[in-house]
């Protein structure tokens, strides 16, 4: 379907693999709820159990039935098949989005029945928090896998290149893939200090919400992107003339990666009793080391990208500046940390004698007590 994004039949496998799923999710609510021993404890003792499933079956089966009516416009106008296939992921938000705006203008409506209330996607429902770090251990798992399968392919140099082309230096063969070595070790260190970055989060993490478990696939999806970065960043040598597009869309990626990753802390900071740990809510000892660990990849990407509009000749310079500084900045984190609040609490206790000595020179002018 990407490949060929106006063929119909790409467009009709996709959706008719999203019904296939969808079905065989369904059979399994009908068959859970056949056995209720099966059901949450809260279901299984519901006078409810048959709106219950009706519900579940109404969330299941929501993206498999415009799928299938976008496997239908497929055949006559294509573009309708893409927004049927947009809607099955973003309706259950703009669903919450439109009721959150009427309830705004037309003021709180009557509270729905308890009976559904449990699965309805509601922005505080929670995620499992095991599921949503495993699914983004196994999406930086492949990235990982894919830069190193790319790197290994291509550029190890064949034995007989060598004694033909390099008089059989390997120094000189391997020399030759030299740009695009530093862009592997330096995409790969990306991938590891993001994934680490994001091992840290979900240290501190209570409970995921939903708008967690969204801006953490925002997350991920740039993070797939990661290996189109590499394969911008190591063409500088071969293709020297379009290096600052591939230094800006390589800087766009990283940033939007790291982004997302800091916006999936910042909603868990703002339902801190609920979704951290004390340790890194405000206030917290590891608050300023999590706010600085999970800031610097987007300071530093938009700070590369914002470079290479006023020192376009030393874009690639800036770009490797930014891998190699990054990492050595990750190790040295934590005692830059703890300097700059040191720092800070210097100034605070410098101010606050200055404060005292300003009360004092007033103290005079004030009237005796009696």
């Amino acid at each position: 379907m990407v490949t060929f994004p106006e063929v119909p039949l790409g467009i009709f496998l996709f959706c008719m693999c999203v019904i296939a799923i969808g079905a065989v999710q369904a059979l399994i609510v009908v068959y859970a709820f056949r056995f209720p021993h099966l059901l949450n404890p809260e279901i299984q003792g519901s006078a409810h159990r048959a709106l219950y499933r009706r519900h579940v079956l109404h969330i299941v089966l929501r993206g498999p039935v415009l799928c299938l009516a976008a496997a239908g416009f497929s055949l006559f106008f294509y573009p309708a098949s893409y927004l049927l296939m947009a809607m099955a992921v973003f309706l259950p938000y703009l669903s919450k989005a439109a009721s959150w705006c009427r309830c705004r203008l037309l003021g709180p409506q009557e509270p729905p029945t308890p009976s559904i209330e449990l699965f309805d996607l509601n922005r505080q429902e929670p995620l499992s928090k095991e599921r949503v770090a495993a699914f983004s251990d196994g999406v930086y798992a492949i990235v990982a896998t894919l830069l190193i399968l790319d790197i290994c392919e291509d550029n190890v140099p064949d034995a007989k290149d060598v004694d033909e082309r390099f008089h059989g230096s390997l120094v000189a063969a391997l020399r030759e893939s030299g740009p695009r070595f530093l862009a592997y070790f330096g995409s790969f260190a990306t991938v590891g200090l993001l994934w680490f970055a994001h091992h840290s989060l979900f240290l501190h993490v209570r409970k995921a919400t939903q708008p967690m478990g969204l801006l953490n696939a925002l997350s991920l999806a740039f993070v797939g992107g990661l290996p189109l970065a590499y394969q911008q960043t190591s063409a500088f040598a071969r293709q020297p003339r379009d290096e600052l597009a591939r230094v800006r869309i390589s800087c766009a990626i990283i940033f939007f990666a790291s982004i997302f990753q800091f916006a999936t802390w910042t909603a868990a900071l703002l339902h801190g009793p609920e979704t951290l740990q004390p340790s890194a809510r405000f206030g917290g000892r590891e608050h300023a080391f999590m706010f600085a660990k999970l800031a610097l990849y987007p300071c530093t990407s938009l700070l590369a990208f914002a470079s290479t509009c006023f020192l376009s000749r030393f874009s690639t310079a800036i770009f490797h500046l930014m891998q190699i500084a990054v990492p050595s900045a990750f190790l040295l984190l934590r005692l830059l940390v703890r300097l700059a609040l040191a720092l800070l609490q210097t100034l605070r206790g410098l101010a606050r004698p200055a404060r005292g000595a300003e009360e004092d020179v007033r103290a005079p002018l004030l009237p005796a007590p009696c």
